[in-house]
């Protein structure tokens, strides 16, 4: 496996290729955690042949360091919330909760500009394949996978290019499978695996989503 990745494409031709089990199934649905993990995800669902869709989840950041999340909030309105990061930053309710109600409607602004509407896709009973382009901390993926497991998928992986050992650790106890290219215990953020880690925008999420042929969302 590589030590680096060269961009979110590369990383998505590899990861599909451990994912190969699930090409062609009618159960399975690819969902990419926008945005950075649209990209990685879209080209899973199209060497897999399986639909795309996108499930929206919002970090919560630490005032003043927002790359350090102590939480997260997904659709379904659902929260986690790191409570020892909480505590030991001493960060109070009211801020807690002004950075959740400001979260709530980007998660919103993200579900009307990427679909046009705020239903989510069918999980009921589909394998979802659950895709971003790296794991640090794990408080985004937990949220959504959260958010998935209430929606009552028949099988649920977590597959991403890269993530510290100890965030799989975690993560294996929520989601039913989870798979990460690479694996290093020195892991300081998502970007110092990618040579090419550029932002990913709206446009270029919903130019995917388009691509793959995202048509309207069902609901269960």
């Amino acid at each position: 496996m590589k030590e680096i990745f060269r961009d979110r494409t590369e990383a998505g031709h590899l990861l599909a290729e451990e994912l190969v089990k699930y090409a062609g199934s009618d159960e399975v649905l690819v969902l990419g955690l926008p945005r950075g993990g649209v990209p990685v995800a879209f080209e899973v669902a199209r060497r897999l042949h399986v639909p795309l869709d996108v499930f929206v989840v919002r970090k919560l950041g630490v005032p003043g360091h927002e790359e350090y999340a102590f939480g997260a909030i997904a659709e379904g309105d659902v929260s986690f919330l790191d409570e020892d990061v909480v505590a030991e930053l001493r960060i109070p309710q009211s801020m807690v909760d002004g950075i959740i109600a400001r979260e709530k409607q980007e998660l919103k602004r993200r579900q009307l500009t990427y679909r046009g509407h705020e239903t989510s896709p069918r999980i009921r009973g589909r394998i979802i394949l659950l895709i971003d382009d790296g794991i640090a901390t794990g408080s985004t993926m937990t949220a959504a996978v959260r958010a998935l497991r209430s929606q009552q998928p028949k099988h649920l992986v977590v597959a991403v290019p890269t993530a510290p050992p100890s965030s799989c650790v975690k993560l294996a106890e929520e989601a039913d499978e989870v798979i990460a290219l690479i694996k290093p215990e020195y892991f300081v953020a998502v970007g110092q695996w990618y040579e090419d880690f550029s932002q990913t925008s709206d446009d270029e999420v919903r130019r995917l989503l388009a691509e793959a042929g995202h048509q309207p969302a069902r609901v269960a």
